[in-house]
């Protein structure tokens, strides 16, 4: 397990780590967390899903990103680009793998900028979705949530007190939930992650919309989702399933039935143990 800086902003150096397997020129999965965009570290990822990348023959080079709302959503995508850039100009050269074989995986907000990557110039080989979303402009995320409003309320005064004077790159969930918490009980998350106000136009975040900007030159994906979510909707993945679809790309959604958020935090549950199996089979399949 190795460490690295993968680049260095205005005031915090971001880093990823490298989690090595045992074989020579190895195709690599770059792993993005969830967190709303909001926390959640490159720590995040199980050890178990580590373990299993690996001993199928996968490097796994899990990254940190400057989180909002210090850090607004272009940012974060750049930091995203700037990531497979430098696995591919820098990181092949200091470690053992093979830079033509790259796929990303992410879960939940990690998911999504996961899509994302599939419309940067450095498009990966693959991607692999958990729970993720392919618009960011949908009314689950502009409308209070109807699950996160039973619970308790989270007042802006707390939210904004959590809130640092500079970027950060990485924190975790217990210092940060709050701000995200107040975002989707007041339909905010847009205002906070983006600057631009839920309630106004937002056809200029068409941009940051994977579902909409997804060609036939978009990678091969696979799509991971319970149809029991009750943070991100099945039906993002359905929808970014059809979008796919219509432009002609190899994709497939696996459906986890009764699903929930996070779902594949239980790896010892049949239905997830057979789902990370396909995974590793569409990741063999398209990394060669």
């Amino acid at each position: 397990m190795k460490t690295y800086t993968y680049k260095v902003s205005r005031e915090c150096e971001i880093n990823g780590t490298l989690h090595e397997t045992t074989e020579k020129q190895a195709p690599l999965l770059m792993y993005i967390h969830g967190g709303g965009l909001i926390w959640g570290t490159r720590d995040d990822l199980d050890k178990k899903q580590i373990e299993l990348y690996t001993n199928a023959g996968f490097h796994v080079f899990s990254i940190d990103y400057r989180l909002a709302p210090e850090t607004k959503l272009p940012e974060i995508v750049e930091d995203i680009r700037d990531a497979i850039g430098w696995l591919v100009e820098e990181g092949s050269q200091q470690c053992d793998f093979d830079k033509e074989n790259i796929a990303v995986i992410g879960s939940s907000a990690g998911a999504y900028l996961a899509l994302m990557s599939g419309t940067l110039q450095n498009r990966p080989k693959a991607i692999v979705s958990f729970y993720g979303y392919g618009d960011i402009t949908g009314d689950w995320y502009t409308e209070p949530s109807p699950h996160f409003t039973k619970m308790p309320a989270a007042p802006e005064m707390l939210a904004k007190q959590l809130i640092m004077d500079k970027e950060i790159a990485g924190s975790p969930i217990e210092k940060r939930y709050a701000i995200y918490l107040f975002c989707r009980q007041q339909g905010k998350w847009i205002d906070y992650v983006t600057g631009k106000s839920s309630k106004e136009d937002l056809a200029s975040l068409n941009a940051y919309c994977p579902a909409r900007l997804a060609d036939s030159n978009y990678p091969p994906t696979l799509l991971l989702h319970g149809d029991a979510d009750e943070d991100v909707p099945y039906q993002e993945s359905v929808h970014m399933k059809q979008v796919l679809d219509e432009a002609g790309v190899v994709n497939q959604l696996i459906t986890i039935s009764g699903g929930k958020h996070s779902f594949d935090q239980d790896m010892e549950d049949p239905q997830v143990i057979e789902a990370f199996e396909k995974v590793i089979q569409f990741l063999k399949q398209q990394l060669d």
